[in-house]
């Protein structure tokens, strides 16, 4: 059971990040000159996801 609530988190956090990630690159093209906000953007929102993932895994094996 703590392997499908982990694995459910990792792969949740993974397609989070590679959204943002494909959708930062579809605003950098669109709009070159804000590379630097989309990129600062983009990257406090992962690091958001990866918190939420760490607590959702951490809670998967407190939660037995």
């Amino acid at each position: 059971m703590i392997a499908i609530g982990a694995g459910l988190a990792v792969i949740g956090a993974g397609l989070g990040i590679g959204i943002i990630g494909s959708k930062a690159m579809e605003a950098i093209a669109r709009q070159p000159e804000a590379v630097g906000d989309i990129r600062s953007n983009m990257i406090l929102m992962a690091a958001l996801i990866e918190g939420a993932a760490l607590i959702a895994i951490l809670l998967a094996f407190f939660v037995k």
